[in-house]
């Protein structure tokens, strides 16, 4: 009797387990989020599951492209940190496209451009916008683009935060004078707060969201590119806006 090689061997019980529905699952993509930054990420006080626009979107890109993904909930600083050395292939949460991270990661194409703006309570009078900051404190979200653009205020005193959360509850507390934020997370406070919190000034940075990649994973980030390109054409993209977004004043 003519006997198997290994090889040989190996393909029937390849073969066999594809025969028997037993095929090996596709490898777990993980997905890094920060459920603190509403309306792109949260926690559902009823259920306990993660929910946003973000949320949505992904599994959204991932129903289009076949991917089995597991999103993650992790600190904002520890999110970057993880798909910088790799620990995560991917995270999404209203990250800007910034020189510096590109440096540590790879980003897929924009699909939401937010910029900063300055948010004040509406007592505060003498804040017109960024330029009246100087001397006053000023608080963002550790890690964000928000956190940036306070520390580049002259003579600011800035005071950061864990979350948005934080940041917004400070001032409406008087601990801080203003919180610098991106305008869509912005007006999702104000909405909460309408009779205290106002934003000042214009948006005053032009950035763009994409989800962040590991470096390594250049394949990923054509699979994500194709999703988001698919979700747009198919009208996904604009019912997640109208769901998520668009009911911001």
């Amino acid at each position: 009797m003519k006997r198997f090689t290994y090889l040989g061997l190996i393909s029937l019980v390849v073969f066999g387990l594809i025969l028997a529905g037993c095929a090996p699952k596709a490898a777990t993509i993980k997905v890094a989020t920060e459920a603190l930054f509403p309306p792109f990420e949260t926690v559902d006080t009823t259920t306990g599951e993660l929910v946003g626009f973000d949320i949505d979107l992904i599994n959204a890109i991932a129903k289009k492209e076949n991917l089995n993904i597991e999103i993650i909930n992790t600190s904002f600083d520890a999110m970057l940190a993880g798909v910088g050395t790799c620990e995560y292939d991917a995270a999404i949460a209203g990250i800007s496209i910034t020189p510096d991270r590109e440096a540590s990661m790879l980003f897929s194409n924009p699909y939401v451009n937010a910029g900063q703006i300055v948010v004040v309570n509406k007592s505060n009078t003498a804040i017109k916008s960024k330029d009246d900051l100087a001397g006053l404190k000023v608080s963002a979200q550790l890690g964000t683009t928000g956190e940036i653009e306070a520390k580049k205020i002259p003579n600011v005193n800035y005071i950061p935060y864990d979350s948005y959360d934080l940041a917004f509850l400070g001032l409406e507390n008087g601990q801080v004078d203003a919180v610098i934020a991106d305008y869509i997370t912005a007006l999702q406070f104000i909405a909460k707060n309408p009779d205290k919190l106002t934003t000042v000034g214009t948006v005053f940075t032009d950035e763009s969201y994409a989800i962040a990649v590991c470096k390594t994973e250049t394949d990923l980030v054509t699979k994500l590119n194709d999703g988001i390109t698919k979700v747009i054409d198919d009208g996904t993209m604009n019912t997640l806006v109208q769901k998520w977004l668009a009911a911001t004043p």
